[in-house]
């Protein structure tokens, strides 16, 4: 299967939802959620089989840089299209759309060097939720971005545009705050399951990403804790929440893109 031109077809319907989505939330377009989940479904019917594709292209107990990226990308789109049914994170899919399309392009222009060859249960657990992690707390980031957004607009009186597009700051605060949630817990998991199944954790070039996974942990821990005790919300819980997000970025990235893009290794 030549892999560029799905991922290219892929990357122009996830732009195309995105595109839809971001027009409707400036109330250019009518809001079509059907039709933006549509968009982004096709493209993830283009992307999964392409990931499949790359995780068998040579042995491995995990991913490299671009197969990671294109994996948990595709986690997100499919995280964000079913969570769009029962919560209003449709908005999330303006940022993460593109940027697993770009992914795609990516992957299938320079594959990874790894594959999933060998998983044992635990170690599959490890990934499994790891990707749910990663998917989720993409999402709560994006989602924080527009709080941030709706949160200053108000401050200054400007109800139009985005504002009037999005649903009350009160709901969206709610909903941030329950992906950060879901996120630790599968967060947690990872963390457990990868001390638990991963052998020889620092042979295998992880102790970059096991420290920054724990610090990504105890910031959106602490961001829980503020919210609960202390009544956090708006811009601090937005900085939170971004700045989790990073350290979680570079956690599940950083290292590997140093090693296999920029050294070679």
């Amino acid at each position: 299967m030549q892999a560029l031109p799905f991922a290219t077809l892929a990357l122009v319907l996830y732009i195309a939802a995105a595109l839809w989505q971001g027009l409707s939330l400036l109330r250019r377009v009518p809001a079509r959620p059907i039709l933006v989940r549509m968009l982004a479904t096709l493209g993830l019917l283009l992307h999964i089989p392409l990931v499949v594709k790359l995780l068998g292209q040579s042995p491995g107990l995990l991913p490299g840089f671009t197969t990671s990226i294109t994996l948990f990308m595709a986690v997100a789109v499919n995280v964000v299209l079913v969570a769009s049914l029962f919560k209003p994170v449709l908005n999330a899919g303006v940022a993460l759309f593109p940027i697993a399309g770009i992914a795609l392009i990516a992957a299938a222009s320079l594959p990874g060097e790894g594959s999933a060859r060998g998983l044992t249960p635990g170690i599959l657990l490890h990934a499994i939720s790891s990707a749910l992690a990663f998917a989720i707390l993409a999402i709560a980031a994006a989602q924080a971005v527009l709080v941030g957004l709706q949160n200053q607009a108000l401050r200054h009186h400007h109800i139009r545009g985005i504002v009037q597009s999005l649903p009350p700051l009160t709901t969206m605060e709610r909903v941030l705050f329950e992906l950060v949630w879901a996120g630790v817990l599968l967060l947690t998991l990872s963390i457990i399951s990868g001390f638990l199944f991963l052998d020889n954790l620092f042979a295998q070039h992880l102790a970059h990403k096991t420290v920054l996974s724990i610090t990504a942990w105890l910031i959106f821990a602490t961001l829980l804790v503020g919210r609960y005790r202390f009544g956090w919300r708006g811009m601090r819980a937005v900085k939170w929440t971004l700045t989790g997000g990073g350290f979680l970025i570079l956690a599940y990235f950083g290292s590997k893109f140093v090693l296999e893009i920029l050294l070679g290794t």
